[in-house]
C-alpha cells in the first residue's frame, strides 16, 4: 500500500519543504484557515474516527471538542516524549517526514484556537529538536507560520521543548508539569488538560503520529479515512516491531492486519525459525499474550486485541520466542518501571520496589514458589490504586506472565536462565 505517514519511503527528500509542497504540503492547512471554521475542522476529525496513537486510543476530535471556550489562551502540545520501551515510530516521522507532522500541529492549533503550540521531546531527542527548530524557521520564512497566515488574522508559532528523559513525562499531565519547570509528576484528575492544562489554560495534548494523520483527513475527508482500517479502528497504524524477529522496524499497515502478517510477511519471521512463544503488543506496558494460532490470526485493532486480555496501546509489538524466559522478561520490565516511578503515589513507589526485590530473591533461589505467589499478590494489589497508568503498567507483565507461563517460574527454569 502507499504510505500515508512514512511518505519518505516513497517520496525522496520529502523532508525538503519545496518537495513537500510539490506533493500537496500545506494545502490542507491553507484550506482549513481560509475556508473552514474551527468547529468544522474538529467535526471532520471527529467524523473520521481518528483515535490517539500514543497508547490510550481516545477519539481525537472528541478531545478537541472538550476545550473550555471561556478560558483563554488555548495551547496545543505535541507529545514527542516516546519513552515506551519498544516504541520508535514518532522519531522516524519527525526526522524523515517532519513537515507533515508540523502541518498537523498547525491545523490542530487553528481548530482549537491556539496561537502557540509546543513540541515536547524526550531529553535524548536533542538532535531531533534542533532539526525541527530548523524546519520551523523555514516555515516562518515562507509565511507558513507566524502572523497573518494566508492573508487572515490568524497567528501561530510553534516551539520545541526538551524534557530530561523521564518515562513518566509521556503521561500528559506530568508532561505539562515538566514544561512549567516543575518536577515531572502526574496531576490529580479532574480537571483534565482541555479545561486546565499548560499554565492553567485549556490545552490539547496529542501524540506525534496522531497529528501527522490530520493533514490527510482535512485534505481527503472523513469518509476516505474511515474507509481505511476497521469499524472500531479507522485509518492506518505504525507498528514498531522488535524482539526475536529477523526484520525489526516500523511498519505502516491498516488497522485489522493480523499479528501473523506483521511478524511473518513484514518482519521476516522468527530468528532461526523458532516458534513464537508470546507477544507484548504495547511495549513494556503490555500484558504478555500467550501465542497460539488464534492469537496469530487476531486482527491488530483496539477492540480485537482486547479480546486477548491485552491492549494494543501504541502498537509497540515485542515478539518473544521459546528461547526467552518469561521470568527474565518481567524482571527487566519491573526493573525499568521501578527506576522510572516518579514516587508521587505510594502504591507505585513502594510496589515497584517490592516487586523488583521479590524477583531478585527468586533469582537468588530463595523459596521460589512462595515468592512467586507474593509477587503476584503485590502486583494485583497495585492495580487500580495508582495515581497514573505507570503503576498499572508495571504490573501487566507480572500478572499475565505468572498466569500464562507458570513453568517459567520454577527453580529449574530460573537457575537455567541465570547460571
Amino acid at each position: 500500500m502507499t504510505h500515508l505517514l512514512l511518505r519518505h519511503r516513497e517520496i525522496p527528500k520529502i523532508d525538503n519543504l519545496e518537495v513537500y509542497r510539490k506533493n500537496g504540503g500545506f494545502e490542507a492547512f491553507q484550506k482549513a484557515v481560509k475556508t473552514m471554521k474551527p468547529d468544522e475542522i474538529t467535526g471532520v476529525v471527529k467524523a473520521s474516527g481518528l483515535k490517539g496513537r500514543g497508547g490510550a486510543g481516545f477519539p481525537t476530535g472528541v478531545k478537541w471538542s472538550f476545550m473550555d471556550q471561556k478560558n483563554w489562551p488555548h495551547y496545543v502540545v505535541a507529545n514527542a516524549d516516546e519513552s515506551e520501551p519498544g516504541t520508535f515510530k514518532d522519531r522516524e516521522i519527525m526526522e524523515r517526514n517532519p513537515f507533515q507532522f508540523l502541518e498537523g500541529v498547525a491545523i490542530c492549533s487553528f481548530a482549537v484556537g491556539a496561537k502557540d503550540a509546543y513540541i515536547y521531546l524526550r531529553g535524548e531527542f536533542w538532535q531531533a529538536a534542533a532539526y525541527l527548530d530548523e524546519r520551523i524557521k523555514e516555515l516562518e520564512k515562507e509565511g507558513l507560520l507566524g502572523d497573518n497566515l494566508f492573508g487572515t488574522d490568524y497567528n501561530l508559532r510553534i516551539h520545541t521543548h526538551l524534557g530530561a528523559g523521564a518515562y513518566i513525562c509521556g503521561e500528559e499531565t506530568a508532561l505539562l508539569e515538566s514544561m512549567e519547570g516543575k518536577r515531572g509528576q502526574p496531576r490529580l484528575r479532574p480537571p483534565f488538560p482541555p479545561s486546565y492544562g499548560l499554565y492553567g489554560k485549556p490545552t490539547v495534548v496529542n501524540n506525534v503520529e496522531t497529528l501527522t494523520n490530520v493533514p490527510l483527513i482535512i485534505s481527503k475527508g472523513a469518509d476516505w479515512y474511515k474507509g481505511l482500517g476497521t469499524e472500531d479502528s479507522a485509518g492506518v497504524k505504525l507498528f514498531s516491531l522488535s524482539g526475536r524477529v529477523n526484520k525489526p522496524g516500523n511498519y505502516e499497515l491498516p488497522f485489522g492486519t493480523t499479528f501473523r502478517e506483521l511478524i511473518y510477511e513484514h518482519g521476516g519471521g522468527i530468528i532461526n525459525d523458532r516458534p513464537v512463544k508470546a507477544i507484548m503488543a504495547a511495549g513494556a506496558s503490555s500484558s504478555i499474550i500467550k501465542v497460539d494460532e488464534k492469537v496469530l490470526d487476531t486482527p491488530m485493532d483496539y477492540a480485537s486485541v482486547r479480546t486477548l486480555g491485552a491492549d494494543l496501546g501504541s502498537a509497540s509489538v515485542i515478539v518473544i520466542d521459546d528461547t526467552v524466559s518469561i521470568e527474565k522478561v518481567i524482571s527487566k520490565t519491573v526493573e525499568f518501571f521501578k527506576h522510572e516511578s516518579c514516587g508521587k503515589c505510594t502504591p507505585c513507589r513502594e510496589g515497584t520496589y517490592w516487586m523488583l526485590h521479590i524477583i531478585e530473591r527468586m533469582e537468588a533461589g530463595e523459596d521460589i514458589n512462595a515468592n512467586k505467589e507474593l509477587l503476584n499478590n503485590v502486583a494485583k494489589q497495585m492495580q487500580n490504586k495508582c495515581l497514573c497508568a505507570l503503576g498499572e503498567f508495571s504490573t501487566m507483565a507480572v500478572v499475565s506472565g505468572i498466569g500464562e507461563f507458570p513453568g517459567d517460574f520454577t527453580k529449574e527454569s530460573i537457575r537455567g536462565e541465570h547460571e
